[in-house]
Parts: structure tokens; sequence; C-alpha cells
């Protein structure tokens, strides 16, 4: 299967096409270590030139140059019009979020593949040069089903995505009573996720992240053991959940460097409520938000609401968004505009 060559020794002169049993979890430190490398993908590749228009490729330079990256949580077409309005030039597809958004439901594992992807692909049309991460769960399921995620994902025009070591049954990474499949189940969904970027005709820059829930359940050790088994079998970024102080997110950059370390903040979470400029100080790469859009909106509908309830009007909750006002935020200009240079009359006036 294509993408199965890139998995080779960890010497540098190894050839490309080395095929070689990966089985990191049984070595011992002082064994040769299997790694993936590719070197289309390579850091160094994308220090230079202009940010490119297709996303995957735009995140990859994002990540090899000087900066955090951050991306707010969005759960919808107007959580992302507002993102990008803001001036953002990443955005982050929340997997809770996109499961309170489309069904009204709480994150445990009730959203399916086709949910993640409908959402990723409306998310990623509306800019399609701002790369969106995107929340894959557990991959849906086996190493067949991972590898269908990423495919489906790359081709709606999604940056990158984030596979967890969750059991199927999950959970939002800030809720307790988590459980993790094991380190080789884990390291098979990331293989799988890897390969099946690799296959995708014309090679794709697709960002894979492993993500670990591990550290509450087995501790930070195994968390961190978990991770660089994740970077070995391919994957770009390593996110570890509800790193609970500065000194371990401090900790955690040192012992997965130079691989990019993603920190998600969620406010009363298990993470403290870092700053963009604080977590770039403390060495993380990427910075989430994840639920920034979804708790704005429920304070926000819950005032509206009440008030329409008391007073009988919303007119106070528009606070002057009239329905043009509303729907320049949505693009207004760019489909009259559209209309216009297409030789369309409908909307002359609007």
């Amino acid at each position: 299967m294509p993408g199965l060559e890139l998995f080779g020794t960890s010497e540098p002169s190894a050839p490309a096409t080395t095929i070689v049993e990966v089985n990191p979890v049984s070595q011992t430190s002082d064994a040769p270590r299997n790694v993936y490398y590719n070197a289309r993908l390579d850091p160094k590749n994308f220090l230079e030139g202009p940010l490119s228009l297709n996303p995957s490729t735009r995140l990859r330079q994002m990540l090899a140059r000087p900066g955090i990256v951050v991306a707010p949580g969005i759960c919808d077409g107007i959580s992302a019009r507002c993102a990008l309005e803001a001036g953002f030039d990443c955005l982050y597809q929340s997997g809770a979020a996109t499961t309170a958004s489309r069904l009204g439901m709480p994150d445990l594992a009730i959203a399916t593949l086709n949910d993640f992807v409908e959402a990723g692909q409306m998310h990623a049309a509306i800019n399609p040069t701002v790369p969106v991460i995107a929340d894959a769960d557990t991959g849906f399921g086996g190493p067949a089903m991972v590898a269908r995620t990423v495919t489906k994902y790359a081709r709606v025009g999604l940056a990158a995505c984030h596979i967890e070591d969750q059991v199927q049954t999950k959970r939002c990474g800030h809720l307790m009573g988590k459980q993790v499949v094991s380190r080789e189940e884990f390291i098979t969904r990331i293989r799988a996720a890897v390969i099946a970027r690799d296959s995708i005709p014309g090679g794709s820059d697709f960002v894979i992240i492993g993500r670990t829930d591990s550290a509450q359940v087995l501790g930070m050790d195994e968390a961190l053991t978990r991770l660089k088994l994740a970077a070995d079998a391919g994957a770009d970024v390593c996110f570890i959940e509800g790193v609970k102080t500065a000194e371990l997110l401090k900790s955690t950059v040192a012992a997965l460097a130079p691989k990019p370390v993603l920190v998600n903040v969620i406010s009363g979470g298990l993470t403290p409520s870092f700053t963009c400029q604080q977590a770039e100080e403390y060495g993380a790469k990427i910075i989430i938000f994840s639920l920034v859009s979804c708790v704005a909106a429920v304070h926000g509908i819950r005032a509206a609401m009440r008030s329409l309830k008391k007073t009988g009007t919303d007119h106070s909750s528009a606070q002057g968004l009239d329905p043009k006002a509303f729907f320049e935020v949505m693009g207004l200009s760019e489909v009259v505009s559209l209309d216009a240079r297409a030789g369309g009359t409908a909307f002359e006036v609007v």
C-alpha cells in the first residue's frame, strides 16, 4: 500500500523505500528507533517563500516559521465568519462544538464521521486558504476507518486533524472517567492516518496530530511515551490533553522537541487559562480555544431568549444589527459582487 515504504530506520542514510517492521513499544531506550520520514514533508521545506493558497501547506509553513499558531474554536458558519472577521488566520473545528451545534448533544461519542465531515466541508469553504484543524476523535473505528476519516477530511479541504487514544466510547478530554486504549492500538491509529495521507494522489500536505488523553489516566510519563511513539509513527504535531501547570507544559515541550506541541485551553477545564503569549513563552507551537464560540453563544443566546420572553421584543438583544449588517458579516458583499461580475442583475439592490 502506498505510504508504507516511508516507515524506515532512523538513520538518515537509510533508503526511502526500506520497509521495516515497526514495533517501538517493545524496544528499550537503547535500541535503534524505527521512525517515519518523508523528505517531502520535512519542515525545512516550508521555511521560505510566500504563504501557500493550499490550507494544509500553509499550516505547515506556519508551523515551520516563528510564532505561535492561534486557532479559536468554531462551531458553525456564524462563528467561523466572526473568527475570520476578527483576523484569525487559523481555525479549530472542535468535536465538542460540532456535536453541540449540529446535534444539541454533549461530547460523548455521539456525533458521527459524517457529522464532522459535513461541518468541516462548510468551515473549510468559507475561506479556502485559511487552515482549519479538525477534531477527528478516535478516528471512528479501526485502521480502515481511521484511514477513511483522514481521506475524507483532506478531500473536503481541512488542513489537519487530531486523533486520540481514548476508547471508542470517548468523552470530552476535560471530563472525568476517561479510558484509553493500549499503546499499540493508539500507534496503529496514527500509522493508519499517516498511510492514508500519503496514499492521496498527488501528494497531500495534510497535517496529522497525535493526541493522548492518558495523562489523567496513566500519568504524565505514559503520556509522553505515547506521544514520542506517535511522533515516530509519523505524527506531525503532538497534543497532550489536560496539561495542568505551566511547568508540565514546559517539560512536555522539552521532552518532545523538536516536534511541535499543541495545547488546548478551555476556561474552567483541566488546563490553566494560558494566554497566547504565555503558551508561546512555554514553547507551545499551536494553541486552540475549543469552546470559545460555543460558550459565548450559550451566554448570548440565553440572554436574548430571556429578554424576548420578558419584554416581548428582540430590540435590545439586536443591539442595532439590522438584517443587512448581519448578512454583511456572512459575506453579502462577496455574493453580490460575484453575481454582478457574472452579468447577473438579481442583487443590484439589496
